[in-house]
């Protein structure tokens, strides 16, 4: 934002007004240079730490924006109309655009003085961070100065000080953001690298957990909450010692939005509606509302509210008319509407009453059935409601009522009606009563008996209704049987009714077993009538077994199947197949017409992918039940032919085939190769072997010898054999004759030199064929078999000493023979040993500060040449052994600065390729250095034991070092006699390790750690060992990085302290 736009003026107060006056307008305007931008950057406002003011523009705040196509600048302002005391507070303002970002902070204070309003603000920029410390420390002292003045600094010394006595160099900052779900790292600096420091939350200490991790890096200290929640929204703090730093982190919910909206339904009254929708988080709180208004739970539980995951479901049980509307669910990142429309059921009338003409004494049924159950009814007789009496029956059962009247009478006559409740509507008949007369009964079909014409066929399921015509004054009673068995409503789906002039059998959901023939029987005081009716129950098929898969192709197979077993009553007129992806759910039909034949091919499926199928019968019925799923099976074609096959090697009996794999495989493993040859003009292929190889080379024995024989070579997976890869020509089975040749590798072309121990192992390649003999030999003596092992194949040959000795050495030849012709080779093997000690150590003169020696080579050389000899020298007082020379290489020296009054003894040890000798040769005599000019005679004294246990009179401290200069340890130890010392870090030995220098002066120990880094710090110890005891000590040693970065963020904190 540019500060000279954005400053507003106050307003001017006004002379005694009666009431306070409202200020001017306040605008704040963002200028942003849109040169290298290549769309509309996002600017946002905010007030206080997250309150976007973007959703509270209105009558008080309103959010302008415009581009400059001259000068390439966006212009976004921010105009605050009226502005009152709550618009106080501190604001920022935000601009990115892809991976650039800025942001400015300002205040505004609007205050009232003398009852005028006056608007004030300011406004802050803050500039990037220096690390001032990093400036002094790459500056010369005489700059410490300059760069004081430049950034601010008056006392230096002061500020050294103070960093030194503060235990938190770099505080948390005042507060942190982060998104649910998200994770976070909360980060200060220490000025003691070994402090330690606790965490708090709300006051309360945190304990290491999956989700809370605390790292300690250096002097610096690191909280990371993973996985943040809306209870990681708190206060944190942290300690060292008494001082803290304290900061406040906000965990921003993302918002919820709706994945899949509702959707708009239309239902019939009394019925169940379900709203669903989707949202983008488990869990996530919706609010669902009708018209405007929120629903939630009641008493009656006609709302209720169902969570599942993401979905959430509204469900409205029983629906009327009054839940008609629009219902709406909010998330706090979207909503979804939808209309519910609920409509009236039109009530069905399936049976009106009729009209009854009934004799006295005899029933009176009037019977309707409506499409509704639940729809209950009043009958009225001439207008008056019917009441139930000891005469008269109203019955209701599901969708039939009823109306019955015992023993009529002429009172009885009149119209009856039927009113159902809830509909305009109503069903009349008429009751007319006649008097007494006899009739024999009679029944009236067209058709009667058991042939094909006369059978009644019934869809299995449906409703059989058999309604049979007869006759008969007074009326008959009629009797169903089937068989024997008597039928009557007792018996569950079977309903017996009579109507005047009718008798009505009726079967719900008729069965295979309800097929057969049935006999109605029809009586009254006049005689009888019988008749019979066949019915033939059909039903679609049963389905039909498991499919086969007969063979596969590479996008095809051939599936089989076994016709049902029970046909449905009706011929099979065809079979329906259907095929899915083993992991999949869906079934595609492959045919849409009946196919008849029970063997299919299918096609155009994708080779690796695994299949089932599966078949339905149909007849004229319909189609039946799905079989059984097939056996899973994958689509695949055989492999290409294997290439590159050609013959490695051929004998009078065998012959050796090497090939590579085919170049299309296919998506099925290859399982192997088969092998198989003929004789030349034959068609008969002879397996070379039972089974598949896995190999890509072969070699086929007890072929005969002389025949001219052709192979080839296919390639098997589940589809089958791939085409065969055969030779071009046929092959004569007769050995070739090839001279034998020895191939000496190159490293043995020079003498081998190997230490006693040591394994040899010689691998020397030959060629001949047929197979040669091979013959060693050492200086032309057989080899001892105990001590050396050959081994020879067709192609080389090796031998082996599994610890070599001194004898071993000398030269090896080896001799390849095929009948008179042979080869020859050398190999010259020299095994080494340490040398023995020189001979004869003398000191053949003693001059001064000086010492001639003199001593012989060893008679021993270890089988290799002296490379040279170390001599060493000892005070006889201490024994303690110091070099003088190394690499030595004549046998006579002069050992010089030798102390004047010491008395010193020598010994040499010799060297070559291997080492230096076991034992050292040691000078028979002493060689003393006399002082001149003094002979003293020691008085004789008696000897005391000064021997004393080892004790450490100054401890090891611990230390702190910067990485990258060389640090010391050291301390102090007495003890008689002159104890071992051994150094240790993490109690391992570090005597040896080139890093660390040990050194003893007159008792001070001393090691060296050569530019240490921070893996060196851990804990060190020094142990003192002679023969009277030991003693340890022990210091932590800590390698700091070389310099602390000092920010003029934290000088600034530590000047206002």
């Amino acid at each position: 934002p540019d500060p000279a736009v954005a400053e507003p003026k106050p307003e001017e107060p006004k002379e005694t007004p009666s009431a306070p006056t409202e200020s001017e307008n306040i605008t704040f305007v963002a200028r942003v240079c849109g040169e290298s931008l290549l769309k509309k950057p996002t600017v946002k406002w905010f007030k206080g730490k997250w309150m976007d003011l973007a959703s509270k523009s209105g009558k008080h705040l309103q959010l302008k924006e415009h581009y400059d196509r001259n000068t390439k600048v966006y212009t976004f302002e921010m105009h605050i109309i009226a502005a009152k005391a709550n618009f106080a507070g501190a604001y920022r303002c935000e601009v990115s655009s892809r991976d650039k970002f800025d942001s400015c902070n300002f205040d505004l204070a609007v205050q009232f003085i003398m009852g005028h309003r006056f608007t004030s603000f300011k406004y802050y920029y803050t500039e990037p961070e220096v690390d001032v410390w990093e400036i002094l420390q790459k500056s010369s002292p005489s700059e410490y100065e300059k760069i004081a003045f430049q950034y601010g600094i008056t006392d230096l010394r002061g500020i050294f000080i103070f960093i030194l006595t503060t235990a938190i160099l770099r505080k948390l900052d005042p507060a942190y953001q982060v998104e649910k779900g998200h994770k976070i790292k909360l980060q200060i600096e220490v000025a003691n690298p070994d402090a330690e420091v606790k965490w708090l939350k709300h006051g309360q200490e945190i304990h290491l957990t999956g989700r809370y991790i605390f790292e300690s890096v250096g002097n610096k200290r690191f909280l990371t909450i993973n996985n943040c929640t809306l209870a990681d929204d708190a206060a944190y703090t942290c300690m060292i010692g008494e001082e803290k730093t304290v900061t406040e982190l906000f965990v921003k919910e993302p918002p919820v939005l709706i994945v899949r909206n509702l959707e708009d339904q239309m239902v019939m009254k009394g019925e169940r509606v379900e709203f669903e929708c989707e949202v983008s988080e488990e869990g996530a709180q919706v609010k669902w509302e009708k018209d405007g208004v929120e629903l939630t739970r009641d008493e009656s539980f006609k709302y209720r509210f169902k969570k599942d995951g993401c979905k959430h479901v509204l469900i409205i049980n029983d629906v009327t008319k009054e839940d008609c509307g629009h219902y709406r669910v909010k998330t706090n990142g979207g909503q979804s509407l939808a209309e519910l429309m609920v409509q009236e059921k039109q009530l069905e009338v399936y049976q009106s009453i009729a009209d009854l003409t009934v004799k006295a004494k005899y029933q009176a049924v009037f019977k309707c059935e409506v499409s509704d159950e639940k729809v209950k009814g009043i009958w009225y007789k001439n207008k008056v409601e019917v009441k139930p009496d000891a005469r008269t029956h109203i019955t209701h059962i599901g969708r039939i009522h009823k109306l019955t009247i015992d023993d009529v009478k002429p009172d009885d006559e009149g119209d009856y009606t039927f009113v159902p409740e809830g509909y305009a509507f109503n069903l009349s008949a008429k009751l007319n009563f006649l008097g007494i007369s006899f009739y024999p009964p009679k029944i009236h079909l067209d058709c009667m008996g058991r042939t094909a014409e006369c059978t009644i066929l019934v869809v299995a399921g449906n409703k059989l209704r058999l309604d049979v015509p007869i006759t008969g004054d007074p009326a008959p009673t009629v009797v169903w049987t089937k068989g024997e068995k008597v039928l009557t409503d007792s018996d569950g789906r079977v309903h017996v009714e009579s109507t005047k002039g009718h008798c009505i059998f009726t079967i719900e959901g008729a069965e295979r077993q309800d097929e057969g023939v049935y006999s109605v029987i029809v009586r009254n005081p006049a005689g009888e009538d019988t008749a019979d009716i066949n019915v033939k129950v059909v039903d679609v098929p049963d389905p039909p077994e498991a499919p086969r898969i007969l063979s596969v192709g590479e996008d095809s197979c051939i599936v089989q199947w076994d016709p049902p077993l029970f046909d449905g009553g009706q011929p099979v007129i065809g079979y329906v197949l259907e095929r899915k992806k083993k992991k999949s759910y869906r079934w595609m039909r492959l045919n849409f017409d009946p196919y008849k034949e029970t063997t299919y091919e299918t096609k155009r499926m994708i080779e690796g992918v695994a299949y089932e199928m599966r078949v339905y019968a149909v007849n004229a019925i319909g189609m039946s039940r799905p079989s059984a799923a097939s056996q899973p099976f994958v689509p695949v074609a055989p492999t290409s032919e294997p290439t590159g096959l050609c013959v490695d090697d051929i004998s009078d009996t065998t012959i050796s085939l090497k090939w590579r794999a085919p170049e299309r495989i296919g998506s099925a493993e290859l399982e192997g190769y088969g092998v198989e040859y003929c004789k030349e003009g034959s068609d008969e292929w002879i397996p070379a072997f039972k089974g598949l190889t896995d190999r890509t080379s072969v070699i086929i024995r007890d072929l005969p010898t002389g025949e001219k024989m052709q192979f080839r070579v296919r390639a098997y997976n589940m589809a089958g054999p791939s085409p065969p890869a055969t030779l071009q020509q046929a092959v004569t089975i007769r050995e070739i004759m090839q001279r034998p040749k020895i191939w000496v590798p190159r490293n043995l072309r020079q003498t081998l030199i190997k230490k006693v121990g040591e394994t040899i192992n010689l691998v020397i390649p030959f060629q001949g064929k047929p197979r040669p003999q091979v013959n060693w030999t050492k200086t032309d003596e057989p080899l001892d078999p105990k001590q050396v092992s050959i081994r020879n194949s067709n192609t080389d040959t090796i031998l082996f000493i599994r610890r070599s000795e001194r004898k071993d050495s000398g030269k090896y030849d080896v001799q390849v023979q095929i009948e008179n012709v042979e080869d020859r080779a050398s190999v010259n093997i020299q095994i080494v040993d340490l040398p023995g000690p020189p001979q004869n150590l003398k000191a053949i003169d003693v001059w001064g500060f000086n010492v001639a020696l003199e001593w012989k080579p060893p008679k021993d050389n270890g089988n290799c040449d002296i490379t040279g000899y170390t001599i060493q020298k000892a005070d006889k007082k201490t024994m303690e052994w110091y070099i003088v020379f190394e690499q030595y290489r004549r046998t006579n020296c002069v050992v010089s600065d030798l102390i004047m009054g010491n008395e010193y003894v020598f010994r040499v040890y010799a060297m070559n390729m291997v080492g230096l000798s076991p034992e050292p040769c040691l000078s028979k005599d002493s060689a003393y250095i006399q002082k001149t000019g003094i002979v003293y005679k020691p008085p004789s004294y008696k000897e005391r034991d000064f021997s004393e246990v080892p004790k450490f009179t100054h401890p090891l401290m611990s230390r702190s070092v910067i990485a990258g200069y060389n640090a010391t340890l050291s301390c102090s130890v007495r003890g008689i006699p002159k104890p071992k010392i051994t150094w240790y870090k993490n109690k391992m030995d570090i005597t040896n390790e080139a890093k660390y220098r040990m050194f003893s002066n007159q008792g001070v120990l001393t090691l060296e750690i050569r530019k240490p880094c921070p893996f060196d710090g851990g804990v060190y110890m020094c142990k003192a060992i002679n023969s009277s005891g030991e003693d340890v000590v022990e210091c932590k040693l800590e390698v700091r990085r070389k310099y602390m970065p000092l920010t003029q963020e934290l000088l600034r904190d530590l000047l206002n302290s």
